[in-house]
């Protein structure tokens, strides 16, 4: 898989796209690639603390957000800030259009919506089913057809789509060089992991390894891979 000129990510909260693909985000940046990031819902809903306040920890998620995009290297970052659980497939589905026709990526990035029941211990959030649904309709078909949302500019198709959170992956992506950075990303949610960069560095290292051990190499971040319609 190589580096594409640009990519964009499309997430339900603001740890997401750092948690699911900050170490191939990472990689690209460094290597020239244009990566822009949407995060669609506030994160305000993100605690166990009945006390806590919303707004603040709304905007606590969002710069934490805004760090960890920095260590990145993330071009740009976009936050729609719905409440958490109250995103609307429609509406989010034109404003998705409208940011991909923006930015113009050659890959989009984004949950995989099929994927629901993991074991008998966790199914998927439905912020994050409703985000991938989104982003994949917003990139085929409405991105790519001039007929779909005429006002939003002019039509762009998208080249292939990266799925994760995938039950069924199919790409992976190397990310031995930007491990440490990924880990350093995902430490800057301190809100979402009261470890610290410690507990950050479990979790990504864990995850990493598992992948790679399915990709052949020693960290890695898996995918399921679509093909869209600008790479027909």
């Amino acid at each position: 898989m190589g580096v594409p000129a640009v990519a964009a990510a499309v997430y339900a909260h603001p740890d997401d796209p750092h948690v699911a693909c900050g170490g191939t985000l990472a990689l690209w940046a460094h290597n020239g690639c244009a990566v822009h990031v949407v995060i669609c819902a506030q994160g305000e809903k993100g605690t166990a603390d009945p006390g806590c306040d919303a707004a603040e920890l709304a905007r606590l998620r969002a710069q934490e957000a805004r760090e960890a995009s920095g260590r990145i290297g993330v071009a740009t970052q976009y936050l729609i800030g719905v409440p958490d659980g109250e995103l609307d497939e429609a509406s989010l589905r034109a404003e998705l259009v409208g940011w991909i026709r923006r930015v113009r990526p050659d890959v989009l990035i984004c949950p995989d919506p099929t994927a629901v029941f993991f074991g008998s211990r966790y199914y998927n959030h439905r912020d994050h089913r409703v985000v991938g649904w989104a982003a994949l309709d917003a990139a085929v078909p409405a991105a790519a057809s001039p007929g779909y949302f005429p006002e939003l500019g002019p039509a762009h198709a998208v080249a292939w789509l990266l799925l994760t959170g995938t039950l069924e992956p199919d790409a992976w992506v190397d990310i031995g060089s930007t491990l440490e950075v990924k880990v350093e990303a995902v430490g800057c949610h301190g809100t979402q992991l009261p470890g610290g960069l410690e507990q950050a560095d479990g979790l990504v290292r864990d995850r990493a390894r598992q992948a790679g051990k399915r990709a052949g190499v020693e960290y890695a971040e898996e995918f399921r891979w679509l093909v869209g319609p600008g790479g027909l």
